[in-house]
């Protein structure tokens, strides 16, 4: 069992990390009690690899909570549980400001005290677990891709890479709008072959009417744009940490012309290596 433990300063993204890890396919529990920790791994082994990654984090909130985590990181050694320390540290500053933006106390605040000094004091209670952490992430500087990016290059299995799933959904504006959208296309300037008696009844999935609507040098030449814009873009959004990308793709009723461009979009990346599924919401309508 991949057993890893998150903790480090209080505001140094800690909770940030497990959102992360859980895209890594890892079990996360956040602020996990430290004295439940080895009976919670009792109970992961216990159950027979149906949690084979498990990220608990840790999040001290009294001094004696410190030496408290190190007797039990010696308890999991005990017990043949291989446990890896995630540490995630950043700059007094970085910490100062965004306990400041939060508006909420360090927990080892005094009343009266700074939260400087508090951060100063977390970082001499913690030097000994920092010492013993498998990995350290110094999230000061980090964006959300950034800090994926390096938890990715860390902890996940050698080959992973961070992929963006796409979905190309086709959909009539008569209908609305997607809600979860993140990029649309307007398609209704092509040829519509809803005016075509013959055409009408079929669908933009078959031959036909995807011929039609490709038979115009508009259809062609939107393709090839909008190809080159995706090429351009998705590179940026797993750089950025965008996991998940939904276009759509809207004619009037959602069932021509919409309907061939977003097969015709879901084959082009398919090709290019992209994990892409395509969907047609009105179809039916």
């Amino acid at each position: 069992m991949d057993f890893l433990i998150i903790t480090g300063l209080s505001g140094a993204g800690k909770s940030r990390a497990a959102d992360v890890l859980e895209d890594l396919d890892y079990y996360c529990v956040d602020n996990l009690p430290v004295a439940l920790i080895p009976r919670f791994a009792e109970l992961c082994i216990a159950t027979g690899g149906r949690y084979e990654k498990v990220a608990l984090v840790t999040d001290v909130r009294a001094e004696k909570g410190f030496d408290e985590l190190l007797k039990t990181l010696d308890q999991l050694k005990d017990m043949n549980c291989a446990c890896r320390i995630l540490y995630m540290d950043a700059d007094v500053p970085t910490i100062v400001r965004r306990y400041k933006e939060s508006r909420r106390p360090h927990p080892l605040a005094k009343r009266g005290g700074s939260i400087e000094e508090a951060v100063y004091r977390e970082m001499d209670l913690l030097a000994p677990i920092r010492e013993r952490a498998d990995f350290i992430v110094n999230s000061s500087a980090l964006t959300l891709g950034q800090l994926q990016a390096k938890l990715f290059e860390l902890i996940a299995p050698s080959g992973l890479k961070r992929t963006l799933e796409v979905t190309v959904e086709a959909f009539g504006f008569k209908y609305g709008l997607p809600l979860d959208a993140d990029l649309v296309f307007d398609v209704r300037f092509l040829p519509n072959p809803y005016y075509i008696e013959e055409l009408r009844p079929l669908t933009g999935l078959d031959r036909p009417v995807a011929q039609y609507v490709f038979d115009s040098s508009e259809a062609r030449k939107f393709m090839e744009k909008t190809e080159d814009l995706l090429s351009f873009l998705l590179p940026l959004y797993v750089e950025e940490g965008k996991l998940n990308l939904v276009i759509a793709v809207g004619c009037t009723g959602g069932r021509h012309r919409s309907v061939a461009i977003a097969a015709a979009l879901t084959e082009y990346l398919k090709a290019a290596g992209v994990s892409a599924v395509n969907l047609n919401r009105d179809i039916e309508k």
